[in-house]
């Protein structure tokens, strides 16, 4: 009989490790309206440009200017969150904020060396050494 139990437990546990596996494979499905990575990248440069637009004019409006870099690029709103959703869940935000980085550089030449300034300066600093 005790046999018989490991047995039964060994294909439950097999059962429920397979289980896993495969439910594991998606934590989400792909949004029925998508924005392409290129698109994407895109308006994140573009809403960043807005962020550091209401940082110089404190008056401005953050959530007026996100309507219009959303509306300028043809995009609804719940289709924007669900496309960053989507790709936080699979890994792809990444490249799409490096790439969308690439992009305000190329739309500020003043960025840029803002930019290597700030890596230049954080390339000289030196990291303390942790003693055991």
């Amino acid at each position: 009989m005790e046999i018989y139990n490991q047995q039964i437990m060994k294909k439950l546990i097999f059962i429920f490790v397979l289980m896993c596996m495969f439910s594991c494979g998606d934590y989400i499905d792909k949004p029925k309206n998508l924005i392409p990575k290129d698109q994407m990248a895109e308006i994140l440069a573009d809403l960043s440009i807005n962020d550091q637009a209401t940082f110089m004019y404190p008056n401005s409006n953050l959530e007026a200017g996100t309507r219009y870099v959303l509306k300028m690029h043809n995009v609804k709103s719940n289709d924007f969150v669900e496309s960053f959703k989507y790709y936080v869940i699979k890994e792809k935000m990444n490249g799409i904020a490096e790439d969308a980085q690439k992009i305000v550089l190329e739309k500020d030449p003043k960025a840029d060396k803002y930019v290597k300034d700030k890596k230049s300066k954080a390339g000289t600093l030196q990291t303390p050494v942790l003693s055991r």
